[in-house]
């Protein structure tokens, strides 16, 4: 696949749930989003970098959102479901994947900002059409077949120093 050069155009997708999960259960700590943006950017054209984040009612997470704005990300905000039996779910999973192959037409890079595994044939399609992909998360909690099916692979725990707050 081609090398990354300045005249890229990229989209930054952070699944916001699968960084925060994977960042406090391996480090109890939270990501930098501002240096998460930096780096998956690296001095080519921002296009469009969303935010994919679950509204659970705590009462932190408003401030969260609006930090996420400031930095630059444009945030998608899907709220918790809770079922009868109290289980609750939440995931971007179908979401991120429809803006992404949406995208693909305006980039020439997607950068994943997640370990989760159910992107690898978003990757394989992606990378089909033309489209550059790069994948930005901590190694020890990323699927083996999204690191594959990725053209690059940055792990975050390689840089707990940058990435971590």
């Amino acid at each position: 696949m081609t090398d990354i050069h300045p005249n890229q155009r990229v989209a930054i997708l952070a699944d916001a749930q699968n960084l925060y999960h994977s960042a406090q259960s391996l480090y109890s700590r939270n990501i930098d989003y501002s240096a998460l943006l930096s780096k998956g950017v690296s001095e080519r054209e921002l296009v469009r970098a969303i935010a994919y984040v679950i509204r659970a009612d705590s009462p932190e997470e408003e401030r969260f959102f609006e930090a996420l704005q400031e930095i630059g990300f444009e945030t998608k905000i899907k709220d918790i479901k809770t079922f009868g039996d109290g289980s609750k779910k939440a995931d971007w999973d179908v979401g991120i994947s429809l803006d992404a192959v949406t995208l693909a037409n305006h980039v020439d890079v997607v950068v994943l900002c997640t370990g989760d595994g159910d992107f690898s044939r978003l990757c394989s399609h992606l990378r089909h059409e033309g489209v550059r992909v790069e994948v930005m998360a901590f190694g020890s909690s990323t699927a083996d077949e999204l690191v594959d099916a990725a053209d690059s692979f940055l792990d975050l725990a390689e840089r707990e120093e940058t990435f971590l707050l």
